[in-house]
C-alpha cells in the first residue's frame, strides 16, 4: 500500500480541518475571509502538483486507487474550480446568516471526493468517491436555510440523488456477481468473456445510469434546473463544474479505459443519449428567464456535447472531452460570478438585471459576455474549438449510420443556443432599461476570479495547441 500517493487529497483534508478549528477562534466578523486562506493553500496545494510525475501508473490500496496523467489532469482541474469557486464564496458570505466556516469546508470535502474520483480503479472507490461528493452537496445546495428555495433545491437533489445512488449501487453489484472483482485492471483483462454476460451488461448500464445523473444526462436531467436556481451561486458554481467533471472522469474510465470493447458495441444508446440530450437542453432553454435556470438547461445540453466524445470511442473523443471541460470551467464559473454580484441587491437573476451592464460595470459586462459567447461556441472562444473538436471525434467514428443524425442534431442544437445565449449577450449591451444604472463595485475577489476566467477563456480559444496537447497525455493513461 503506497498511501503516500494521496499527499495531495491528505493536503486538501488538512485544510478543511484548520479552516474548521480556526473558527473556534476567530471573531465573527473575521470569519469570510477564512475563505481568502482556504484558497491560498489550495493555490500551494495545485502548485505542488506540478513537482508530481506520474509517467507510470501508481497504485495505491491494492489497486482500488491510482495516480495516472488522466487523474492528475482531473486533480488539478477541480483544486482550479475550487480556488476559484473558494473566492466567490468570500464575496458571498455576507448572505449566509451563520456557518460560513462549515460552507468552506464542506466545499473541501467535495473537492476531495472529486480528487478520489479521478484515481479510482476500483468500483468500491468509485462509490465511495461519489457519495463524498454527493452527500456533501446535499447540504451545500440547500445551506441558505432562511430561503424556501435552497431547501426546495436541497431536498430535490436529495431525493434524485438518492435515487441515482442506488441504481449505481445496484449496478455495482451485479457487476460483481458476474466478474468475480471490481477492479478496473482485473475486469479490463476479462471484459471479452463478460461482454457475453448479460448480468454484467446490466451491471454497467444502470452504473451509466448514475453516472448520467451526476453529468445532467438525459434521462436524469431534471434535477438540474431547479437545484441550479435553488442553490446559493457558489454552490451552484462548484456543482455545475465539479461534478460534471467527476461524472466524466469516471465515464472515461469505466468506458473507454476498463471496458472499450463493449463501450463500442453500445454505440447507438450512446448517440441516442447524446442527441436527445442535446435536444432537451437546448430547446427548454430558449424561454428562460431566469439566468441561473437557464445555466442549468445549458449545462444539459454540454453534458450532451461532451457525450460525442464517450459516443466517439476514441482516443480523441477522450482528449476533445478534457479540452472541452477547460473552456466550460473558465466560462461557467465566470458567469456565475458576474451573478453573485449583479444579484446582490434585490437577489433577482431574471436576465433583466443585466441589462445595461456595460454602463455599471465594463469588467462585469466583458466578463459574462464573454462566457456566454464561449458557451455558444463562436470563435475565437475556447467553447468554439471545444465543440469543433467534439464533432471532429464523432466523425472519425464514421462506421455507424447514427452518426449523421447525431452531427446534424449537435449543429441544431448549436444554432438554437444562439438565440438564448446572444439573447443575454443583447440584454448586456443593448437592451433599453428605465431602471436607475447605478455604478457596481466589483469586490476584489471577484475580480480576481474574472481576470482568470477571462485570460483562460482566451488563451485556450486562441492558443489550443499547447491545452490539448495536454489533455491528450493525460488520456493515454486510458487503456486501449
Amino acid at each position: 500500500m503506497n498511501a503516500s500517493l494521496l499527499i495531495l487529497e491528505y493536503a486538501v483534508v488538512g485544510i478543511a480541518l484548520a479552516i474548521l478549528l480556526l473558527d473556534l477562534w476567530m471573531p465573527a466578523a473575521g470569519k469570510a475571509k477564512l475563505g481568502y486562506l482556504a484558497a491560498f493553500a489550495l493555490t500551494g496545494v495545485l502548485l505542488s502538483s506540478f513537482v508530481m510525475h506520474a509517467e507510470t501508473a501508481q497504485y495505491a490500496f491494492n489497486q482500488s486507487y491510482v495516480l495516472d496523467g488522466l487523474s492528475l489532469f482531473f486533480k488539478r482541474f477541480f483544486l482550479l474550480a475550487a480556488i476559484l469557486v473558494l473566492l466567490i464564496s468570500v464575496e458571498f458570505a455576507d448572505r449566509m446568516p451563520t456557518g460560513i466556516s462549515e460552507f468552506y469546508a464542506l466545499i473541501l470535502f467535495a473537492l476531495t471526493g472529486m480528487m478520489l474520483a479521478a484515481s479510482a480503479n476500483d468500483f468500491a472507490m468509485v462509490f465511495v468517491s461519489l457519495e463524498l461528493i454527493t452527500v456533501t452537496f446535499y447540504i451545500l445546495t440547500s445551506f441558505q436555510r432562511n430561503r424556501t428555495r435552497s431547501l426546495e433545491s436541497g431536498v430535490k437533489y436529495l431525493i434524485l440523488g438518492a435515487l441515482s445512488s442506488a441504481f449505481m449501487v445496484y449496478g455495482i453489484a451485479l457487476i460483481f456477481g458476474a466478474a468475480g472483482t471490481m477492479k478496473f485492471t482485473a475486469i479490463s483483462t476479462a471484459s471479452v468473456a463478460l461482454a457475453g454476460k448479460p448480468l454484467f451488461l446490466l451491471g454497467l448500464l444502470l452504473t451509466f445510469s448514475g453516472l448520467a445523473f451526476k453529468v445532467a444526462a438525459f434521462p436524469f436531467q431534471i434535477w438540474a434546473p431547479d437545484v441550479y436556481q435553488g442553490a446559493p451561486v457558489p454552490s451552484t458554481a462548484f456543482l455545475a463544474v465539479g461534478s460534471k467533471a467527476a461524472g466524466f472522469v469516471l465515464l472515461l474510465r469505466v468506458f473507454m479505459g476498463t471496458v472499450p470493447n463493449i463501450t463500442a458495441q453500445w454505440t447507438p444508446l450512446l448517440i441516442l443519449v447524446a442527441g436527445i440530450t442535446i435536444l432537451y437542453g437546448n430547446l427548454c432553454a430558449i424561454p428562460q428567464r431566469n439566468l441561473k435556470r437557464l445555466l442549468g438547461y445549458s449545462s444539459i445540453g454540454n453534458a450532451g456535447y461532451l457525450l460525442l466524445g464517450l459516443a466517439a470511442s476514441n482516443q480523441a473523443g477522450a482528449s476533445a472531452i478534457l479540452y472541452y471541460l477547460g473552456g466550460y470551467l473558465f466560462s461557467v464559473i465566470a458567469a456565475f460570478a458576474v451573478i453573485s454580484v449583479v444579484s446582490r441587491e434585490t437577489e433577482d437573476e431574471d436576465i433583466s438585471v443585466v441589462a445595461g451592464l456595460h454602463r455599471r460595470s465594463p469588467l462585469l459586462a466583458l466578463a459574462l459576455a464573454l462566457a456566454f459567447i464561449s458557451l455558444a461556441g463562436i470563435p475565437p472562444l475556447a467553447g468554439f474549438f471545444g465543440k469543433f473538436l467534439l464533432l471532429k471525434s464523432i466523425v472519425q467514428n464514421v462506421g455507424h449510420p447514427g452518426v449523421a443524425l447525431l452531427l446534424g442534431v449537435a449543429l441544431f442544437g448549436i444554432v438554437v443556443s444562439f438565440y438564448y445565449y446572444l439573447g443575454v449577450v443583447r440584454a448586456i449591451y443593448w437592451s433599453k432599461t428605465s431602471a436607475e444604472l447605478s455604478p457596481i463595485i466589483v469586490p476584489t475577489p471577484i475580480r480576481l476570479v474574472l481576470y482568470t476566467c477571462i485570460a483562460g477563456i482566451v488563451y485556450l480559444g486562441c492558443f489550443p495547441n499547447s491545452p490539448l496537447t495536454t489533455a491528450t497525455r493525460a488520456v493515454l493513461s486510458l487503456r486501449p
